[in-house]
């Protein structure tokens, strides 16, 4: 790396992709200029006389918040104890049972989304004071100053929020709500009368409706599995061009989201169409009544499942063309989250947004503070 240069992303991606292959025992001999750096820059001893790459990467991993994440993490480098002298096949098969996956798709998935987390730790592990100040860069394009947004900011915040007297980790997705992925159940808002919007919309019922689909090699639709699940759910309720009431739930598969590990969709009604309009109205009231079923009916599914159901995915219900405002929206699904997993804390809670503005909103609101994003940090003696 030149003076003035910082560790980017892509660069840190691939010096972690090659500590995976090689194993901590051979860090003496690999070439990892980025990470060496951000080592030097983060200061202090090493732990334990530890290469500082090594001390570097379990601070990360070690900040992953745990679960199935940091499990497979801690197998993927050899940080779990006795692990270090794996052959990285050995790791890798290790590190996709913690997600019940296959190794091909662990390879082709889940490794890559650790790969990114870790890289996030690693640049806010850096960052952390250490009793060495860290130098700040002069300004160059496409290199934001520590503090600062990054060009590319991260799609997943790990929130710690306190509920009934004890924190509580929720993820934070901040991407749109078809690339969920290992989540077991994703709520989608409908309408009263429980018709989905046509699958090329933008709203969240579309998106999943298209995701959920099966399409030929060339794009044709072969089925419209939630579509179909959901007029046949409404046609034996006698709902056939009847409103239910608001905050009713109605349980589906999850089509073709099951490849992505989404094992059911929740279609929550709170929007109420307004007569003789396009529009809708979202009272808040009947978003907390519809977060509250969501619960009820992952509790009535939950047995029926293997391995059960643990995890549940929530927009911010009624915030689109429903008119709630970002916060009135999760005021009301929060009252429902707080009350329901203060009763049951097996349940892991995800909220999903599309854009950075609504995710710090969420995160200020849940905790109190807005995280700073991670930024690339200098090498000592860069010039301020």
């Amino acid at each position: 790396m030149s003076r003035t240069d910082l560790a980017d992303h892509a660069t840190l991606m691939e010096e972690v992709r090659v500590v995976r292959r090689a194993g901590l025992l051979r860090l003496r001999e690999l070439s990892l200029p980025a990470l060496s750096a951000l080592a030097e820059a983060r200061g202090g001893p090493p732990a334990r006389g530890r290469h500082p790459v090594e001390a570097l990467l379990r601070e990360a991993v070690a900040g992953l918040g745990g679960g199935s994440l940091q499990s497979a993490a801690e197998y993927t480098f050899g940080l779990t104890p006795g692990t270090r002298d794996w052959a990285p096949a050995d790791r890798r098969s290790r590190a996709a049972q913690e997600y019940g996956v296959s190794v091909e798709r662990f390879r082709k998935h889940h490794e890559v989304v650790i790969f990114g987390e870790v890289v996030d730790g690693v640049l806010r592990a850096a960052q952390e004071p250490t009793g060495l100040p860290l130098p700040v860069p002069a300004a160059r394009p496409g290199v934001p100053r520590p503090g600062a947004r990054p060009d590319v900011p991260p799609s997943h915040r790990t929130l710690r929020v306190r509920v009934a007297g004890r924190h509580r980790a929720v993820v934070l997705h901040v991407h749109c709500v078809s690339l969920l992925r290992d989540v077991d159940a994703v709520v989608s808002p409908v309408n009263t009368h429980f018709v989905l919007p046509a699958a090329y919309k933008s709203s969240v019922a579309a998106m999943l409706r298209q995701a959920a689909a099966r399409l030929s090699p060339s794009g044709d639709v072969l089925a419209d599995p939630v579509h179909d699940e959901l007029v046949r759910w409404a046609a034996d309720r006698g709902l056939d061009g009847r409103a239910a009431r608001p905050g009713t739930v109605a349980v589906t598969g999850a089509g073709a989201l099951a490849d992505q590990g989404v094992r059911l969709l929740l279609h929550a009604a709170v929007a109420v169409p307004r007569r003789g309009t396009n529009d809708y109205d979202v009272h808040p009231d009947d978003v907390t009544r519809a977060v509250t079923q969501v619960f009820a009916r992952l509790a009535e599914e939950r047995p029926r499942h293997q391995p059960p159901l643990r995890s549940v995915a929530l927009p911010l219900l009624g915030a689109g063309r429903g008119g709630l405002a970002p916060g009135e929206s999760l005021r009301a699904l929060w009252a429902a989250v707080e009350a329901e997993t203060a009763r049951d804390p097996r349940w892991a809670v995800h909220l999903v947004v599309r854009d950075h503005d609504n995710a710090d909103l969420v995160e200020r609101m849940l905790t109190g503070h807005v995280s700073p994003p991670p930024t690339a940090v200098p090498r000592p003696g860069a010039s301020r």
